[in-house]
């Protein structure tokens, strides 16, 4: 090899061919970088995917939660509409027929400026005498404070009983034919076990402070004097209800003795009795009567929690205990 001049080689050195061990190492730890970076970028993708998740479901419990309403209580966006409320199921102190449920969605539908008229769509076979009766007196009060816009209701397929107490304070009562409708009474039901007890030798050991403290005691026996003052309670709850319903219908109601007896009646026999004033629905209603198509519906929904107790059955202990206990407190179903 011939050298140019001026070059000098001394610190030249010759690199020999790696042992193919040593290239082996080399290519493996290759592999186990690339291989971790790309387990942490996809360990990075998936953490980026479950925020996302974590976010779009939070966004949508508090959209769930608050209720938002872009129509404005005042109606400015919405324009003249007939005002919905809907009345589903029993009427109890918790659900959609609870009082305290009901009366801010009748305040809200009321006090709206664009609203005509205000309908409640019934679908109850009744419930507790107090919460029907609280909506009731908050109706009365609304159509005092807001004399031109009237209130109808509108049956489903029943309103009965505690459904009737309420429909009786609207201005109109609309049914269809095959609804069921009435049921003008006063009930207080439970259970005895006395007898089962004596066969199985089980003894009742209850003490009270107070002789009628033990009222209704399922595991006790039932005095003359308890069962008496019970029906004299459902008797004067009987005729509040009475009450209701005559003010409400007036001269549109045809009483007979079996009008307040506690039977039900079809659609069309309530209408003939009085008890019902024609046939409609929602949409004929708003479309015939109160004369305003537009419908906008004021019924308080439920948030997403509460859908998801139910769901999974949260609250199966609490409606246990309430079953329970149910006969001790009258209902108007």
């Amino acid at each position: 090899m011939s050298e140019l001049p001026g070059t000098d080689y001394s610190d030249v050195k010759i690199q020999a061919p790696l042992p193919s061990a040593v290239a082996w190492e080399r290519d493996t730890l290759e592999k186990l970088v690339f291989a971790t970076v790309h387990e942490r970028r996809a360990a990075r993708r998936w953490s980026i995917f479950f925020k996302l998740s974590f976010l779009l479901l939070a966004f949508f419990a508090l959209w769930s939660l608050s209720d938002f309403n872009f129509t404005g209580s005042d109606g400015e966006l919405i324009g003249t509409h007939t005002a919905l409320i809907e009345i589903e199921g029993s009427i109890e102190e918790e659900g959609n027929g609870a009082a305290d449920v009901v009366i801010p969605s009748l305040n809200k539908a009321f006090s709206d400026r664009e609203s005509r008229a205000v309908v409640l769509k019934i679908n109850s076979p009744g419930g507790s005498p107090v919460q029907a009766g609280a909506i009731v007196d908050e109706i009365l009060r609304l159509r005092k404070a807001y004399p031109a816009k009237p209130v109808y209701v509108v049956v489903d397929e029943i309103c009965a009983s505690g459904g009737h107490y309420i429909a009786a304070a609207a201005d109109r009562i609309y049914v269809n034919k095959a609804s069921i409708v009435g049921s003008v009474g006063v009930l207080m039901d439970g259970f005895g076990f006395t007898g089962a007890m004596d066969k199985l030798g089980v003894e009742r050991r209850l003490l009270t402070a107070g002789e009628n403290k033990g009222f209704l005691d399922p595991f006790s026996p039932q005095s003359d004097t308890h069962k008496a003052h019970a029906q004299a309670m459902l008797n004067e709850i009987h005729q509040q209800f009475i009450a209701v319903v005559r003010s409400g219908r007036g001269t549109r109601l045809k009483e007979t003795p079996e009008t307040f007896s506690g039977l039900f009646w079809s659609g069309a026999r309530a209408v003939d009795m009085g008890l019902a004033d024609g046939f409609g629905t929602i949409e004929s209603v708003a479309r015939d009567v109160v004369r305003v198509e537009d419908i906008v519906d004021y019924t308080a929904q439920e948030g997403l929690p509460e859908r998801v107790l139910k769901k999974f059955g949260a609250a199966v202990g609490q409606g246990a205990m309430r079953t329970l206990y149910a006969g001790t407190r009258p209902a108007v179903r």
